[in-house]
């Protein structure tokens, strides 16, 4: 089972979950994590890949967008619409609308939650999903 970490946050909208995303991201990376994050659509990862460059000054976050067809990613961060066929991550963070595929293979997710009704009514959904899944899960109020 995986351990699934909700992280609350105040602000709301998809951005406030991206720019979270990519601190997180950022942190795993620099405790030699590999993290995929996996967004809806295609839109989204190209918008992904431009804020992990540019989230913050000096940010230095090695990634690149893959295809869902793509056997193993070179860097040790990701993006992409889906888990596909590349290895397990340390760390997925899902940025979608729906559960990750390919659960059983993942040993930690992150779920970004915003404090706007359509960032709860999602977060309460999930929950609930993982949680009737039997996955381990943790809340953490930012």
């Amino acid at each position: 089972m995986a351990r699934v970490d909700f992280y609350v946050l105040p602000a709301t909208g998809d951005a406030a979950r991206q720019r979270f995303a990519c601190r997180l991201a950022e942190k795993a990376y620099r405790q030699k994590n590999t993290v995929h994050i996996q967004v809806g659509d295609e839109q989204t990862a190209r918008l992904m890949d431009e804020l992990l460059w540019t989230f913050r000054d000096g940010s230095f976050l090695p990634h690149e967008v893959i295809e869902s067809n793509v056997a193993i990613a070179d860097s040790p961060v990701t993006v992409g619409t889906g888990t596909g066929k590349e290895a397990a991550p340390d760390l997925l963070i899902n940025l979608a609308e729906t559960l990750p595929s390919r659960i059983e293979s993942l040993s930690r997710i992150a779920e970004i939650v915003t404090s706007d009704d359509r960032g709860k009514s999602r977060g309460r959904e999930h929950f609930a999903r993982y949680r009737d899944a039997g996955h381990v899960l943790e809340t953490h109020k930012m």
